[in-house]
C-alpha cells in the first residue's frame, strides 16, 4: 500500500461496533478541528499550494476537501435520521477540488466551517441512541447500505487520514 496516500491505511472496521469505539470515533471526530488547525499553523501560501504527493492535491485542497466531505456526511447523517435508508447523492471530491474556491481561498475559510460544524455534528452525535446509530442511509455509488455507526468510523478515520498527509508532507520537507 502507498503509504503517501494512505499514511494510516484504509479504514477498516468488521464485527460489532462497541458504544467504547463509537465514542473514540466522536471523540476524533470533536478534536479534527484543532488538529486539522495546528496541522497548517504557521504554513506559507507556497507551503499550502505543496502536494502532498506525487499527483495528489496540495495541502490547501486536502483542508478545503475536508470541510466539503465533511458537511456533507453531517448532511447524510441528518437524511439518514429523518428519512427511511434515504440515497444520498453522492459528489465528485476530485472536482470539487478543482473548483477555484478550494484551489485559492485561505484554508482560514474551511478551518472556521469545520469548527462551526463540527460543533453540530458532535452535539448531534452525542445525542443519537443505539437505535439511531443502527439507521441507515443508501450510497448509489458505491451501491452500499451505510449504517450511520459505521459512517462515524468512516469520518473519524478520513480526518485522520488527511491530517497524516499534512503532517507527513511537513515532516518530509522539514517544515
Amino acid at each position: 500500500m502507498d503509504s503517501s496516500k494512505y499514511p494510516i491505511g484504509k479504514f477498516e472496521h468488521e464485527g460489532a461496533i462497541s458504544a467504547d469505539l463509537r465514542r473514540q470515533w466522536i471523540g476524533d471526530i470533536e478534536r479534527l478541528p484543532a488538529e486539522l488547525r495546528a496541522a497548517v499553523a504557521g504554513l506559507t501560501d507556497e507551503q499550502l499550494d505543496t502536494s502532498y504527493r506525487d499527483g495528489g492535491w496540495t495541502l490547501r485542497q486536502v483542508v478545503h476537501h475536508v470541510a466539503d466531505s465533511h458537511s456533507n456526511s453531517l448532511t447524510r447523517f441528518k437524511l439518514a435520521l429523518t428519512e427511511p435508508n434515504p440515497t444520498i447523492k453522492p459528489y465528485e471530491e476530485a472536482d470539487w477540488a478543482e473548483l477555484a474556491d478550494g484551489k485559492s481561498l485561505p484554508v482560514e475559510v474551511s478551518l472556521v466551517w469545520l469548527e462551526a460544524m463540527h460543533t453540530r455534528w458532535v452535539a448531534l452525535l452525542n445525542s443519537m441512541t443505539d437505535a439511531d446509530f443502527a439507521r441507515t442511509f443508501y450510497h448509489p455509488g458505491s451501491k452500499e447500505t451505510v449504517p450511520l455507526e459505521r459512517a462515524t468510523g468512516m469520518y473519524s478515520w478520513h480526518g485522520r487520514h488527511h491530517t497524516a498527509h499534512i503532517a507527513k508532507l511537513r515532516e518530509r520537507m522539514g517544515w
